[in-house]
């Protein structure tokens, strides 16, 4: 039985790494190390809460022992109790590494890139928007977009309003297909989607478990190759905690980007910075301090014509 002594090794290594994360985490670590040592696939183990009466998606389950999702809810705090049963570990273990993690300072940063880069390869978006019928570009061009992005009291992403100007290149566009993310722990079900001006709300589409968001806005008119277009919309949010930063993706070249971030007056930072990534899994780039306007409690980045990639802003609490 030349094999029985490597099978037992690795058994080992799997055991003594869970019991180190179980000592130290953080929760994330845990959990992949207990299902690793268990040998169990995710779908089994979605199978095993199933049974138990408790919900929760494959797509959630690899979220959490990716850390790019953290469980907050009841039904997810439900969930964690269960799987402490079901992976075989010491009661409240789990719940433990959670409850330290919420204890940790609120200013510490998420995992933000990593968070995008799992919705960008769960191909999440691009099943959004086959379900509205939408290519990439819609069959336009954007020739400018300006967005404001307004953070509340509690320091979260509050509000965002975006402004407009496109050129269709195809005869018959009639809408342009929004895409809203949401920080980590947002709720897309209690976002909402404001048509302000030349446009008017049709589809909107939501992911629970990578906080994405897609509305259509329906122009009330066909425009022709050529013809421009003026909109305005804006989405609700203040669903998550605090917010460390704002980024655009933008998946083909285009034209003038301009982003102002506003702050709440009793929730102003300690410095921002602008940032660029060629693809939300690419490492950071392209970082430039900003000034921020004390009388106005805001900061903007102005880009001529973006490539595509990601642009954004991001700041540092006190």
């Amino acid at each position: 039985m030349p094999h029985a002594p490597q099978h037992a090794d690795i058994a080992a290594v799997s055991t003594a790494e869970l019991d180190t994360a179980l000592r130290g985490g953080p929760f994330h670590v845990a959990l992949r190390a207990a299902i690793a040592a268990r040998g169990l696939p995710l779908q089994r183990v979605q199978h095993h809460l199933s049974r138990r009466g408790v919900k929760v998606g494959v797509t959630s389950l690899s979220y959490w022992q990716q850390g790019a999702r953290r469980p907050q809810r009841p039904e997810s705090l439900r969930a964690v109790r269960a799987l402490e049963e079901i992976l075989q570990l010491p009661e409240e273990s789990l719940i433990r590494l959670l409850a330290e993690a919420d204890g940790q300072a609120a200013h510490q940063r998420p995992a933000a890139r990593s968070y995008r880069a799992l919705v960008e390869a769960s191909g999440v978006l691009e099943h959004l928007l086959s379900e509205l019928d939408s290519p990439r570009d819609g069959g336009l061009h954007t020739l400018a977009h300006h967005e404001r992005v307004r953070i509340g009291e509690r320091r979260e992403l509050a509000e965002c309003e975006s402004h407009h100007i496109v050129r269709a290149h195809t005869d018959g566009v009639d809408r342009f297909v929004a895409v809203h993310h949401g920080d980590p722990g947002c709720l897309p079900e209690r976002m909402r989607v404001h048509a302000l001006e030349n446009c008017r709300t049709g589809r909107v589409r939501r992911h629970q478990e990578t906080g994405v968001l897609v509305a259509e806005l329906l122009f009330g008119t066909r425009l022709r190759a050529g013809e421009t277009h003026l909109f305005r919309y804006g989405v609700e949010d203040g669903t998550a905690d605090v917010s460390h930063e704002y980024a655009r993706g933008f998946p083909l070249a285009g034209g003038q980007y301009a982003l102002q971030v506003r702050f709440a007056e009793n929730a102003v930072p300690l410095h921002c910075h602008r940032f660029s990534q060629h693809s939300a899994a690419a490492p950071r780039g392209g970082r430039q301090r900003l000034a921020l306007s004390a009388q106005h409690r805001s900061v903007h980045l102005v880009e001529q014509r973006v490539r595509t990639g990601i642009v954004g802003i991001g700041w540092a609490w006190e």
